[in-house]
């Protein structure tokens, strides 16, 4: 299997609209009202929030292609641009999101690595992510890459709150 990772420039947004919406719509549909999905990702991944996110210099987006195919995303978050205010000293996963073919392949793992890699690179001592508390699935494959459950907060599907565990791994000791 070919594995490739792009960085995301403004010349991509459609493509990684297609992504976004696709990936988000495949997790997280038959756990949500129709409403709300529709709301949220026409608020999350319209054309001028994501020219906003990739225009933001502490965020960066990968996508990941299989051949040639895209099939998958990351967006890690430094500084500000964190979704929780946790510090300069790390570095946060927002997004990683493989297409449902594409899964129990190892992408979500190389993805992971990489945003790993980019927070070694720049002397993070933390990296972090929230997660659904009812995604099973990614809180048991964040357990067995290292990460451990250290708070929760607050996610909205548009008009509904939902809880997001805190996951974090230490990378300096």
């Amino acid at each position: 299997m070919t594995i490739k990772i792009k960085k995301c420039t403004l010349d991509d947004i459609r493509t990684l609209q297609e992504i976004s919406y696709e990936t988000f719509n495949e997790t997280f549909k038959h756990q949500n009202s129709p409403e709300n999905m529709k709301n949220y990702l026409e608020k999350a991944f319209n054309l001028k929030q994501l020219e906003k996110e990739l225009s933001n210099s502490s965020s960066q987006f990968f996508i990941v292609y299989v051949k040639n195919d895209v099939a998958g995303y990351l967006k890690v978050n430094t500084n500000d641009a964190q979704s929780q205010a946790m510090g300069n000293q790390s570095l946060e996963i927002e997004r990683i999101y493989i297409k449902n073919n594409f899964q129990k392949h190892g992408l979500g793992k190389y993805l992971l690595n990489k945003a790993i890699e980019m927070a070694r690179d720049r002397n993070k001592q933390k990296i972090w992510l929230g997660v659904w508390e009812n995604n099973e699935n990614a809180i048991a494959f964040y357990k067995k890459m290292g990460f451990v459950h250290t708070g929760t907060k607050s996610f909205y599907m548009a008009d509904e709150e939902q809880k997001d565990f805190i996951m974090t791994k230490t990378l300096i000791e």
